[in-house]
């Protein structure tokens, strides 16, 4: 599996499952894509999501019902208690090249990662399934190490600017914006405002 980050507006994505793991995965995607949500019964935090509820009762669901469930979806996830249903809609979802995310059951082939977003930037961490505790694990270590990360952007971005007349020699604007991503005294200033961050580096390298 390879890493991407894919434009979701409009397009849709259908959870089956409308229970605690598939309304977290429904708060995952519903800032950006078309939610759809089918279940015989929903966890009370549904109402909080702008998603479309589906209420149906899927252990009786024929191939030809979830075929028509899944008109239009671009990702499924099963998040379904039954593992064995679970696994059936990836079937179904491989067959229609649909990409597939499975809760439990047999791995799908998309999975869903540990995401830290800020206002300027987004990771996402996986461990491939395998433990879900380290992504955890990983996302909370970084965000409590680097609580300035959105201001140092900015300031990179306005620094990378500003040396583009100052300095001609790309190499040696490298090492600066370097330079200032190291410097803990910039990260220190930081944490007063962007506008100090940017007296020390006005100070420092120009």
């Amino acid at each position: 599996m390879i890493p991407l980050m894919i434009d979701l507006s409009e397009k849709k994505v259908v959870i089956f499952g409308g229970g605690t793991v598939g309304i977290r995965k429904a708060r995952f995607f519903s800032p950006e894509a078309d939610v759809t949500v089918i279940s015989r019964s929903f966890s009370p935090d549904c109402d909080e999501l702008a998603v479309r509820k589906i209420r149906r009762d899927l252990s009786g669901a024929t191939d030809t019902d979830l075929d028509s469930l899944l008109t239009g979806a671009f990702i499924a996830i099963g998040a379904t208690p039954d593992t064995g249903l679970n696994d059936h809609i990836g079937r179904i979802c491989k067959a229609k090249g649909i990409l597939f995310n499975n809760a439990s059951g047999e791995s799908g082939d998309t999975l869903i990662p540990s995401v830290i977003r800020g206002e300027h930037f987004l990771l996402a961490i996986s461990t491939g399934g395998e433990s879900p505790a380290v992504s955890r694990f990983l996302r909370e270590y970084i965000e409590s190490s680097l609580p300035r990360i959105d201001r140092m952007i900015v300031l990179q971005g306005r620094l990378r600017d500003a040396l583009q007349d100052r300095v001609p020699d790309s190499d040696t604007r490298k090492k600066i914006l370097w330079e200032v991503l190291n410097d803990p005294g910039v990260w220190d200033a930081l944490g007063k405002g962007e506008e100090e961050g940017w007296r020390m580096v006005k100070e420092r390298y120009y």
